[in-house]
């Protein structure tokens, strides 16, 4: 019995590690912010079913990725243990748990809340499993549609509580799609050579990592200032957040001129540390000023 009891454990968190379970739930708060601000008063229920459809659609999202990746995954030294290329998942297994969430997460998204919001949700798993991972292969242009379905959450999460497109949503997509370039491109510095192990050419210049993919970095990051400014404009939120998104994007920006000073793996590194930080203390800022 307890052998059953340990097998069936290792299964679940075999299924759990194909789904990247710390990933999708980090996409799933970002959906969460978009609803939390978009709905009039926060109710637990929806809220929770919101989560939890989120979590469901990004799980299937990261397995349809890592089939498709799944040869790749054994070239490269970062996900040769994972479930389908360390052999603990079947191919066949990971396609019926993708079905599975999808369809859950998508049935719930139409029945709960919306036909947009669940249009929205079946187009970011399209453009991320079956577009951008293909295109990692091609060059810097699948950073580019990769950024659409990973900026996606927050808007989704708007539409799901508000049954509206327009410039509110539009503004909180901006913000996670403008992100995404210095949050990749200092993750695909720090890995390059491991990226390389399985062709993928995901740096924006051609020398890799270089002053010229520093100073792009840093032109992205610099946008983030402006945008990060319009929720309070559009009366979204109030003026502490966006001194706060001000502050943040200023430290970030920081990091960016450390990078093109340094073009270092460390470098890279704490700007991808730096990233991780700004768009959680941001988007809670936005939260707390609405509240």
């Amino acid at each position: 019995m307890s052998i059953t009891l340990d097998i069936l454990f290792l299964k679940i968190r075999a299924y759990l590690e194909l789904m990247k379970l710390r990933l999708a739930w980090l996409v799933a708060f970002s959906g969460a912010f978009g609803y939390s601000l978009g709905t009039a008063k926060v109710e637990w229920r929806p809220l929770s079913i919101f989560i939890f459809a989120a979590f469901c659609i990004v799980g299937a999202a990261n397995i349809i990725n890592q089939i498709i990746e799944k040869d790749l995954d054994k070239l490269m030294k970062r996900t040769q243990a994972r479930p389908l290329p360390g052999e603990r998942v079947s191919v066949q297994e990971a396609i019926w748990l993708a079905v599975v969430l999808f369809t859950v997460s998508t049935f719930i998204f139409l029945v709960e809340f919306n036909l947009r919001a669940c249009a929205l949700a079946i187009l970011s798993t399209i453009l991320y499993g079956f577009v951008y991972t293909p295109l990692k292969k091609e060059g810097p242009i699948a950073v580019f549609v990769g950024a659409i379905p990973g900026a996606f959450p927050p808007m989704i999460g708007w539409v799901a509580a508000t049954n509206q497109f327009g410039l509110e949503p539009g503004i909180l997509f901006a913000i996670q799609f403008i992100w995404q370039f210095p949050h990749f491109w200092a993750i695909a510095w720090v890995l390059d050579e491991d990226y390389k192990k399985a062709g993928f050419r995901l740096l924006p210049s051609k020398g890799g990592k270089d002053k010229s993919t520093a100073i792009q970095i840093m032109i992205y990051t610099v946008f983030l200032l402006p945008v990060g400014w319009l929720p309070y404009q559009l009366g979204m939120t109030g003026i502490n957040s966006a001194l706060v998104a001000m502050l943040f994007g200023v430290l970030f920006l920081a990091q960016t001129f450390h990078l093109m000073r340094k073009c270092s793996d460390k470098t890279a590194l704490q700007l991808m540390f730096g990233s991780f930080i700004y768009l959680p203390i941001v988007q809670i800022a936005y939260l707390l000023d609405k509240i």
